[in-house]
């Protein structure tokens, strides 16, 4: 009995499958609150260096004065003439200001003051925050696959509190940067080791739709949550508290959810694997047989530590199975340097996308809740897309698409049409997130499903920090429209319509039985063409009467996969 077996009489789409759903929505709030903390609190409002004679004057008034100036925000002047607007600069720099605050949010940056020629600082930290991404996800990742998704996902989150709730205190640059490199080492680790938890645990019909709807509506709810907490709480530092706090409470997903029963199993754990299942079983309130135990008991025996490498020294080769091992077989490393790819696209794409909203006229918490409110239809039709046509027609797709708006926004704003026309400019930078959601969730869960069970944690850890790496390119990407005004629409349509033929070069993962082992990994998709996945959509929808017909319950899109019959 495989594991796709015994899940399924311990129940694959039961109480715990929804108590795993629930208990990602709450993370989705948490962390969305804590990766876009870092844009809520340098938010800097519209500035104007202070003087006696503009204290009491209106934003309009004080607007007027500065607006012949070629960098009004950072001008000091001597003296202003109420008269004749013949104003005097003065030589010296400005060191106080008057803020515009929108919505009354004071920002960091408006009470640190770093604005003008301290501006620098915070970009400074935002970046320290990307480094600490980019090693958090590497160590917690390794971490994953040798104590334990749910250790490792707690620590990570102990990690992101740390770092926000340190920062509240920060006076300098040098605390400032090192608050939020500890607090970047939760970003994205945070995520994707439940991710990969409830991929693992879950019937693919849960997997497709409902995981998806979850994530983008929950991960909704804390980007609007963390825009508007600010505007009310009116303050940086009483927002970073009230946004870290919640990070502790992930602590208790380590009494609530079951360890990886396949990770386990790699591990040579298999009692711990049974363990697991079982009380997944009684929450579910399943009776599965003792023979139904020892059956699977026995088929792990047989083929991850036997059947398949035939002596001590293989199974303990298996169970320690290192990342670079996929390097050693041509077809996994072609796999790997793929999926490597993809991210190193996808990853800065979304980066530029998100950036890339300037000049659109309206508040950037308003701007913060549209994107927002693209993310639960987004994810509700990507579940559809992958459940339907299968994730690598909805990425080839997504991303195509994707490309295309993308490019009609940078051509209004390269054409001057932006300011004449903002719900143009709006409806198409909306149609441009919604569309890299789509292809960035079906690029992330394509990646997974391929990567085996044995190195998931660590491969899934390496393709988001390869993406992580490459996203510090946007903001050259947005610079080369300095000089060439459509360059950056250029580049991004181009990117998306590479990533999109790469995408092509994979197997499909719908409706098949996943790689656990490294071996599985080399065997799996093997003679499959380009296109095929075009003839086997064709195939599924002629054979879909005939499951609907059927009594028995089929789910073969699982992530522990049985060896073929010798």
């Amino acid at each position: 009995m495989d594991f796709e077996e015994i899940l399924a009489k311990c129940g694959h789409s039961n109480r715990y499958q929804f108590l795993l759903l629930s208990l990602y929505g709450y993370l989705m709030v948490v962390i969305s609150m804590h990766y876009f903390s870092q844009n809520v609190i340098s938010f800097v409002p519209d500035h104007w260096c202070y003087h006696d004679q503009l204290a009491n004057r209106s934003f309009a008034e004080i607007e007027a004065v500065y607006s012949q100036f070629e960098y009004p925000s950072c001008t000091r002047l001597e003296a202003i003439d109420d008269h004749g607007g013949n104003h005097t600069i003065s030589s010296k720099r400005c060191d106080r200001w008057i803020y515009k605050y929108d919505f009354g949010y004071r920002s960091m940056n408006t009470e640190l003051n770093w604005v003008c020629d301290e501006a620098y600082k915070a970009r400074v930290g935002q970046s320290l925050f990307f480094v600490g991404s980019v090693c958090g996800t590497l160590v917690f990742g390794l971490l994953g696959d040798r104590i334990g998704r749910i250790k490792a996902l707690i620590l990570a989150n102990w990690c992101g509190f740390l770092g926000d709730f340190s920062t509240i205190f920060t006076q300098s640059l040098v605390s400032f940067s090192i608050c939020r490199f500890v607090s970047g080492l939760a970003a994205d680790a945070n995520s994707y080791l439940m991710y990969i938890l409830i991929l693992e645990y879950v019937s693919p019909s849960l997997r497709n739709v409902g995981l998806n709807t979850v994530l983008g509506s929950f991960y909704c709810l804390g980007l609007i949550g963390a825009c508007w907490l600010a505007v009310w709480v009116g303050s940086w530092r009483i927002f970073l508290a009230c946004s870290s706090l919640p990070l502790l409470l992930v602590t208790l997903f380590y009494f609530l959810v079951q360890e990886s029963a396949q990770w386990l199993v790699t591990r040579g754990d298999i009692e711990g694997a049974i363990r697991r299942l079982q009380r997944v079983a009684k929450i579910n309130r399943r009776k599965v047989a003792d023979d139904d135990f020892k059956a699977f008991r026995s088929y792990c025996e047989q083929h991850y530590h036997k059947k398949e490498f035939g002596s001590k020294q293989g199974q303990e080769e298996e169970r320690q199975a290192k990342l670079l091992d996929m390097m050693k077989t041509p077809r996994m490393r072609s796999t790997a340097l793929k999926l490597l790819l993809i991210f190193i696209i996808i990853v800065p794409c979304y980066n530029t996308i998100a950036r890339n909203v300037e000049g659109l006229g309206i508040s950037p918490f308003v701007m913060f809740s549209l994107n927002a409110l693209t993310l639960p239809p987004s994810g509700y039709l990507q579940g559809l897309l992958q459940d339907r046509i299968g994730r690598k027609a909805t990425a080839v797709s997504w991303m195509t698409f994707t490309g295309l708006f993308a490019a009609a926004a940078g051509l209004v704003i390269s054409q001057g049409q932006g300011n004449r026309n903002v719900v143009l400019l709006v409806g198409l930078t909306l149609a441009a997130r919604f569309g890299v959601s789509i292809a960035d969730g079906a690029s992330s869960q394509f990646s997974t499903e391929l990567i085996p069970t044995c190195v998931r944690g660590r491969g899934v850890a390496v393709v988001h920090v390869a993406g992580f790496a490459a996203s510090f390119l946007s903001p050259y990407i947005l610079h080369l429209g300095t000089y060439f005004k459509p360059a950056p629409s250029i580049i991004l349509g181009l990117l998306f319509l590479s990533g999109a033929y790469v995408c092509l070069l994979l197997p499909e993962t719908r409706n098949k039985k996943l790689p656990m082992s490294l071996a599985e990994g080399e065997e799996f998709g093997r003679g499959e063409g380009m296109f095929d996945f075009l003839v086997q959509l064709r195939k599924s929808d002629s054979s879909e009467a005939e499951v609907e017909m059927s009594t028995k319950p089929v789910e073969e899109d699982t992530l522990m996969t049985k060896p073929a019959a010798q």
